[in-house]
């Protein structure tokens, strides 16, 4: 599916927060997503600030170098108008934000990141991320120690390790250069989405062939739907072929969008009754950017958790290790109660326990050969046997031999006796005493 060039810009202050400390920019060239940090105040200035610096940059570059120096440069600038909104109103000190920026130039796309905002990009039915969140946890990633989807839920994924802010006069953005192609479709978000609606469903939005608006409406109320409970920005474009260079009216979104300036309210106590319990969340910062002494407690920490979970898993397997053992023991000693008696080679035996086995474990045992041979039963009682007979207790098992004894005496006494009856001599012929002997006359 190839898109004409088009784009969209949308911004949500979500379901938990008062105020939207995001901003975003969808401009002819420039696209650009900021997510404020600092407080009630401080991040709308933040974001706004940045927002305002980049957007100067939505333009017509000659090259790519040119565009990567200038979006640099602005990142350089907008970190000194920071600094010195710090200086000028103390309650704003700490303030930042995050910046993923696009400036496209012909057919590359010019990147520059810092924070943890993201930028997609969905070409061929595959979502890919394309920038790296500098956080705390990501680097806990990168080292193997966790899983992405550890990750997601880790108490401290909130920790920025760089960021666009009042303390640093030279930001390093990760920078580059990228090659576009007919159909491709830029996501820019905040972690308000990317931290509530995961890839898969971020892919299956994009899967709808939606135009950017739709389906930036998508994501938010995914996002919503969710809980949201941050800001979420969204930033679409999609890229018919080589970029246009046209300039045209800007979508701006977010704190950035108020024409008269950034609201700032005056400090006001924070409540402590149990009955807004969502607005003091509301209020909470969403990142901070911590002191390197607090990393160092932080690798710490996470070292204790690591030897907790690993304590944890290891406790949990013991246990489960001994449920079974115990129902294991359990289950052979009720086999134990149970009798059968059935056929051993060619007589009637009785066994103690169940006839399964449990592969090459028995369980049942010979306790007594009756010395009734298989021979001596009745058919039916012999057919029995050889297929097992169950006995509720020893006693039963008794009852149960002597039936079978009995069937074999009836055999016995019914059995007709076959001794053979021994064959009589046989009786010598008469002598008759008249007869003529030799020598005598027969006359």
């Amino acid at each position: 599916m190839v898109f004409e060039g088009s784009s969209a810009a949308i911004s949500h202050t979500g379901k938990v927060r008062s105020n939207n400390q995001d901003s975003g920019y969808a401009g002819a060239n420039l696209f650009a997503v900021a997510d404020g940090m600092g407080g009630h105040a401080g991040g709308d200035v933040a974001s706004s600030i940045a927002i305002q610096r980049l957007e100067r940059l939505d333009q017509a570059f000659s090259s790519t170098d040119d565009a990567q120096a200038s979006l640099q440069a602005a990142a350089t600038t907008a970190a000194g108008d920071l600094i010195r909104a710090a200086k000028e109103r103390p309650e704003l000190a700490g303030l930042g934000t995050t910046v993923s920026a696009i400036i496209m130039v012909e057919d590359h796309a010019v990147i520059g990141h810092i924070g943890d905002s993201r930028i997609y990009l969905y070409r061929d039915d595959e979502l890919t991320q394309i920038t790296a969140d500098h956080t705390f946890v990501q680097r806990l990633v990168d080292s193997g120690r966790i899983t992405p989807e550890e990750a997601r839920y880790h108490p401290r994924r909130s920790v920025l390790m760089r960021v666009l802010s009042d303390m640093d006069h030279d930001p390093e953005l990760d920078m580059f250069v990228m090659p576009t192609l007919p159909g491709d479709r830029w996501i820019l978000c905040s972690d308000g989405l990317s931290g509530v609606v995961d890839d898969p469903h971020v892919l299956k939005a994009m899967r709808l062939g939606l135009p950017p608006g739709r389906t930036a409406d998508n994501l938010l109320k995914q996002a919503l739907d969710g809980g949201a409970p941050d800001n979420v920005t969204i930033v679409i474009v999609d890229v018919g072929g080589v970029h246009p260079v046209a300039s045209g009216t800007a979508t701006i979104v977010g704190s950035a969008s108020n024409p008269s300036g950034v609201f700032i309210p005056a400090a006001r106590p924070a409540r402590t009754s149990w009955l807004h319990p969502v607005r003091q969340a509301a209020n909470e910062p969403s990142h901070f950017e911590p002191a390197a002494d607090y990393l160092e407690e932080l690798i710490e920490e996470d070292r204790r958790r690591a030897k907790r979970r690993r304590a944890g898993w290891i406790a949990a397997l013991l246990v489960v290790i001994l449920a079974l053992t115990g129902a294991g023991i359990l289950a052979y000693n009720w086999t134990q109660t149970r009798y059968f008696i059935g056929a051993d080679e060619d007589s009637v035996v009785i066994f103690q326990g169940v006839q399964q086995n449990i592969g090459p474990i028995s369980l049942s045992t010979e306790i007594e050969d009756t010395d009734i041979l298989l021979a001596q039963l009745p058919p039916y009682q012999r057919a029995s046997v050889e297929r097992t007979i169950n006995a509720r207790s020893l006693a039963d098992a008794m009852a149960i031999v002597d039936r079978l004894r009995a069937g074999a005496d009836a055999v016995l006494s019914e059995t007709p006796d076959v001794t053979p009856t021994p064959t009589p001599a046989p009786t010598p012929a008469p002598t008759d005493s008249t007869a003529p002997t030799d020598g005598e006359d027969a006359g």
